[in-house]
């Protein structure tokens, strides 16, 4: 208990007793670098094996606590021990590793495992990687679609962008700059992309699947419109901690609405389709009039220069609408021009019903803010500010981080919270467009296979790690690992074996077929799914009693239909 207190208050270990320490050392050896940590699970032995049978004795735990209480000594009790004299024990740990277990860990067979995951997350990934099931909604560019990891089992989302049309919309530098943004944020509270590859005809994103549907949907189609202000404050936190994943990247959002942010089987939420997204220079800010009529900020809207005070405005007009259950500057269903609604957005106050309490509407008014040095969150501690609001004061932000919070609300596994397929709009096809060289160029940027954590973590969520990572008993190289072991011969399937009695059967009527149908096999114009199918032709036209041409024909025949 004292331990996981000494935790929550940011590295205060000096209430904590020897035992504990000694615990939060170890944790500490362990995070740092996860396949030394493989070297050092035997910590009740304090030692570990080498791939030599050798066993040494692992002096770094106690070598971390005896830093530990030397950097504490640096900094008096009065300031906490904050992070100053965590951190520094962190460097120093560091830097211990990075110098001789590391380079054990170069010479072990742990890291010989390492290198085959690291192979196997790299191979390419093409369309024939997924299995394809019914399309859940459209972009932009394309549809979304629900796919499956033909290996795995994982389930995700794929959202296709068709070459042709980004060509025509010059929609490149979108495309390709969503992708980079996506690649980089690892959120919880944010889609996490997973996988990026191209078809013959499309760029494909493989994506966080969210089967709990949109808040837009949540809001308008399950009862009274809006929600209680129990759910839109957890709603609310979860976006504000996605913000603040983004702005961490210096990356601006600018498209925050309800349509946005999805629903997943559990009731937590994440933001999606970060089309209009884009990562601000250090110390720079830019300028841009994009967004969606309603929820662009006045800074936006009269084109002024900006850094990410955009999504704090749009996070009060979300908190809005699902308290409301309408947007701030339109009525539910109203029809109105853009320049009207611009006109409010700039000129106009919102009304607040009773459904407010006093701190949702306090919240509210100061997010939406139309002068940005006054606005919640653009006054120098960004999310930290809006988070300290009283509106927020019964939410624990580090069990919300931590995943300890129950939704409000959690998806039926058994309803679909999307259009039916018939109802999703079909695209029209796209003429006059054709696709050159430069365009290759942009695809190969495009498509860079799978990414590493959303992929690590695939492995561990479908116990795929689990099954594989196996190792000799009591901890001995395993044969794929010991590199004089003579690998076992590939093992021939029916059409191998269908394949050589064919041409042993063939070899004693016509010695020199053999070396024909060969030579025409292994030239280079023949598919490898021509080379299965001419043994078949031949057992079924032997099988129904006809007469088989000989090798050559089949492969002149072959040749010509060019499969």
């Amino acid at each position: 208990m004292e331990a996981a207190q000494g935790i929550n208050n940011e590295c205060v270990f000096h209430t904590l007793r020897e035992e504990n320490l000694h615990r939060i050392t170890e944790i500490m050896c362990f995070s740092l670098l996860s396949p030394v940590s493989s070297l050092c699970s035997r910590s009740q032995s304090r030692s570990y094996p080498t791939d030599r049978g050798e066993t040494r004795k692992q002096p770094l735990q106690r070598a971390i606590l005896s830093l530990y209480k030397v950097s504490i000594t640096r900094y008096p009790k009065s300031a906490g021990l904050q992070s100053a004299a965590c951190k520094e024990c962190v460097r120093s740990v560091l830097d211990h590793l990075s110098g001789e277990p590391f380079q054990e860990f170069l010479n072990s067979m742990y890291f010989d495992r390492f290198l085959q995951w690291k192979w196997l997350e790299r191979q390419p990934v093409t369309k024939n990687t997924f299995r394809q099931y019914r399309v859940l909604g459209k972009g932009g560019f394309g549809e979304v679609c629900a796919c499956q990891v033909r290996a795995t089992g994982k389930m995700y989302a794929c959202k296709r962008l068709e070459k042709k049309r980004i060509k025509k919309r010059k929609g490149e530098s979108m495309a390709l700059n969503e992708k980079q943004i996506l690649e980089k944020v690892n959120s919880q509270f944010v889609v996490n992309l997973a996988y990026a590859y191209e078809t013959k005809d499309a760029l494909c994103l493989v994506l966080t699947i969210m089967n709990g549907g949109d808040l837009k949907f949540h809001i308008y189609n399950m009862g009274n419109p809006g929600f209680e202000e129990e759910r839109a404050l957890f709603y609310a936190a979860e976006i504000l901690c996605g913000l603040e994943d983004l702005h961490r990247e210096n990356t601006v959002y600018r498209d925050l609405k309800p349509e946005n942010i999805l629903l997943d089987d559990y009731g937590h939420i994440r933001i999606s389709d970060l089309g209009l997204a884009v990562k601000i220079p250090e110390g720079e800010s830019i300028r841009g009039r994009v967004g969606t009529v309603g929820y662009m900020a006045p800074e936006v809207l009269n084109n002024q220069r900006y850094t990410l005070s955009p999504d704090y405005w749009g996070l009060g007009c979300l908190i809005y609408e699902m308290i409301a259950g309408q947007s701030p500057f339109r009525g539910r269903k109203e029809k109105v021009k853009r320049e009207e609604v611009d006109r409010r957005v700039l000129e106009t106050e919102e009304v607040y019903s009773h459904k407010f309490s006093e701190e949702a509407k306090s919240i509210c008014k100061m997010l939406l803010t139309k002068d940005v040095k006054q606005r919640l969150g653009c006054q120098g501690e960004g999310a930290t500010e809006v988070k300290r609001h009283p509106f927020f004061k019964s939410m624990n932000f580090k069990r919300l981080e931590a995943g300890m919070l129950d939704p409000p609300f959690v998806p039926d596994p058994r309803a679909v919270y999307c259009k039916d397929v018939l109802d999703i709009e079909q695209f029209s096809t796209v003429k006059g467009v054709n696709l050159d060289q430069t365009d290759d160029d942009f695809y190969s940027k495009f498509s860079t296979g799978s990414v590493s954590i959303p992929w690590q973590n695939e492995m561990i969520e479908t116990e795929c790690f689990k099954e594989l990572n196996v190792f000799g008993p009591n901890g001995t190289i395993s044969p794929d690992l010991n590199k004089s072991y003579p690998p076992e011969p590939p093992k021939k399937g029916l059409l191998q074996r269908i394949f050589k009695r064919q041409h042993q059967n063939n070899s004693k009527s016509s010695p020199n077929s053999k070396a024909s149908l060969n030579h025409h096999l292994n030239s280079n114009h023949i598919s490898v799914a021509q080379k299965f199918l001419f043994p078949l032709l031949v057992v079924l036209m032997e099988s129904f009693g006809h007469s088989p041409m000989s090798d050559d024909g089949i492969a002149d025949h072959m040749e010509e239909a060019r499969f």
